[in-house]
């Protein structure tokens, strides 16, 4: 069974003092109306794509400019002043820019935003540190290091290449792992070392929609709640945004994106045309 996805487009005013109330009552209204027709096979989620803080990998990329960040400076692990792999951190300002989001989320509570039923983050250290903190003392939830979604693109960057498992739920204590049954059986599983990243070959944007393809699967499967976080990279967001039949979006590094989205199951596994 595969599920065909779509976004879609919810009314509601920016800054009416219960837009979120209104918003989570407009998608379970949408929700309800699917069964009552009989459309089982038809549900909606919004998803709360967050972006990483800034990295040190981005402070080095416009110090020197993409094409030359891509073509030589990606490849090596720092340059003397800056180190940016493996795995990049979080600078100052990423740290900054996650507390934001903080602040954000504690503000909009008072216009209805309520923590996410499942959340979701890559296994790199920028992610999970930018996670940390922006649910830091807002919810005991922990999140779930999601080993079929992986991280950013993989492969060549050094800042991709992340840590090993037993240093991730050593370091961050609000990760959680994966249940053995469904990581044994992820196409992507989270195993001690890095075992997809190559220093000679990068991954395709395709590769990463198809990729995110895949998550989506297994949240409208697996997630009975109607609100997802997914706190990962430029190029997951995009992935995510490419799967769904949307174009790219510039997120800024700390930046959010709320998108809905209608997932509908069908009985094939061919892709389906959104």
């Amino acid at each position: 069974m595969a599920l065909a996805r779509s976004s879609c487009s919810m009314v509601t005013t920016a800054t009416s003092p219960d837009r979120w109330t209104k918003l989570f009552h407009q998608i379970a209204e949408l929700n309800s109306n699917a069964k009552s027709h009989g459309g089982s096979e038809v549900e909606f989620k919004l998803f709360f794509l967050g972006r990483h803080g800034e990295g040190f990998h981005n402070v080095a990329e416009a110090k020197y400019g993409t094409p030359a960040w891509d073509a030589h400076w990606s490849k090596l692990d720092g340059d003397g002043e800056i180190v940016w792999g493996p795995d990049a951190e979080l600078t100052p300002l990423g740290i900054s820019q996650a507390q934001t989001a903080h602040n954000a989320f504690a503000t909009e509570f008072a216009s209805g935003l309520r923590i996410p039923d499942a959340t979701y983050v890559s296994p790199l250290s920028r992610a999970l540190r930018t996670f940390e903190i922006t649910f830091d003392g807002l919810s005991d939830r922990r999140g779930k290091a999601e080993s079929r979604k992986r991280p950013e693109q993989y492969g060549v960057h050094t800042c991709d290449l992340r840590r090993s498992r037993t240093f991730i739920f050593s370091t961050f204590s609000h990760i959680t792992a994966l249940p053995p049954k469904l990581d044994a059986h992820s196409p992507f599983p989270l195993t001690e070392n890095d075992e997809l990243w190559t220093a000679d070959e990068r991954e395709t944007s395709e590769h990463v929609a198809a990729r995110v393809k895949t998550v989506l699967d297994v949240v409208f499967e697996k997630e009975r709640g109607d609100f997802v976080s997914i706190t990962a990279h430029s190029g997951m967001i995009n992935g995510f945004l490419a799967s769904i039949g949307r174009p790219s979006f510039s997120l800024g590094t700390g930046g959010v994106l709320p998108v809905v989205v209608k997932g509908t199951r069908t009985r094939t596994c061919s892709r389906d045309t959104l």
